[in-house]
């Protein structure tokens, strides 16, 4: 990717950036100088890298409020600051709702929802304390504004994340500006357990307007247009990223659009 913004000097923390969308999100910044700290539960099995620069990789569970406030002041210690939080960690398995049970869902959206407040609310603390404020992405989904079977929970909480992101851009201004970048379909390498094989990816993409499946670095780079002073103007907005949406059913449906 061409760099076309210079991030150097500042420190990103990306939440579930060692694989699929985060690892992209994560290449994308280190390509635009900044320093990255990716975290999860588990290192990755090779650590993310770009132009010969590498991100630091730091456990943490992001459902322990506890361990999220002290992953967030090791990351001050040691940089020096925080200037960008990407919400990127989440996820969730095919599930009908009457096949997951109350439990199950709730861990859904616990994920999804909690674990991205907690992770905002630790950072806000050290962005608000320091020069030049912060700002902070959430990874959204196409799934929280359109119905969603067999993932509910999971559009739910990224139709709540959406809402909690305009929130805290009122409440946090004018210090942190806080965005969402609503994803739609985006090829990784789980997208198989998704669509099938490369035939099936193939036909999923045809049925994006712009003829395919995003691939991570297009996630990457409109976050580090969010991050960056061209967005210095952008705050509680909701950026599309899904190559035109879903083309309406009704057109393949009536004769009068064959």
């Amino acid at each position: 990717m061409a760099v076309i913004t210079d991030l150097s000097g500042s420190v990103a923390v990306v939440t579930g950036g060692t694989r699929g969308v985060g690892a992209g999100i994560t290449r994308a910044l280190l390509e635009a100088g900044a320093e990255v700290v990716t975290c999860a539960r588990r290192p990755p099995d090779t650590p993310v890298e770009a132009d010969g620069r590498t991100a630091r990789f730091l456990p943490v569970d992001l459902r322990d409020p506890t361990a999220v406030g002290d992953f967030f002041a090791r990351v001050r210690d040691d940089h020096g600051r925080l200037d960008l939080l990407v919400n990127n960690a989440g996820g969730t398995p095919y599930r009908m709702l009457g096949d997951g049970g109350a439990e199950r869902q709730a861990r859904v959206v616990e994920l999804n929802l909690l674990a991205p407040l907690t992770a905002s609310l630790a950072a806000y603390e050290v962005m608000r304390h320091q020069s030049g404020g912060g700002a902070i992405v959430m990874i959204g989904s196409v799934s929280g504004t359109r119905p969603s079977p067999g993932t509910a929970a999971y559009g739910a909480a990224k139709a709540g994340l959406d809402s909690l992101a305009r929130s805290m851009a009122v409440e946090w201004a004018p210090r942190i500006r806080v965005n969402t970048l609503v994803l739609g379909m985006v090829r990784t390498e789980l997208s198989h357990l998704h669509y099938g094989d490369e035939d099936g990816l193939a036909a999923v993409g045809r049925t994006v307007p712009l003829g395919r499946l995003a691939e991570p670095a297009d996630i990457g780079a409109a976050c580090v247009f969010l991050a960056s002073d061209r967005a210095a103007y952008i705050s509680g907005a909701s950026l599309s990223v899904h190559g035109g949406g879903e083309r309406p059913a009704f057109l393949d449906a009536s004769t009068a659009y064959h």
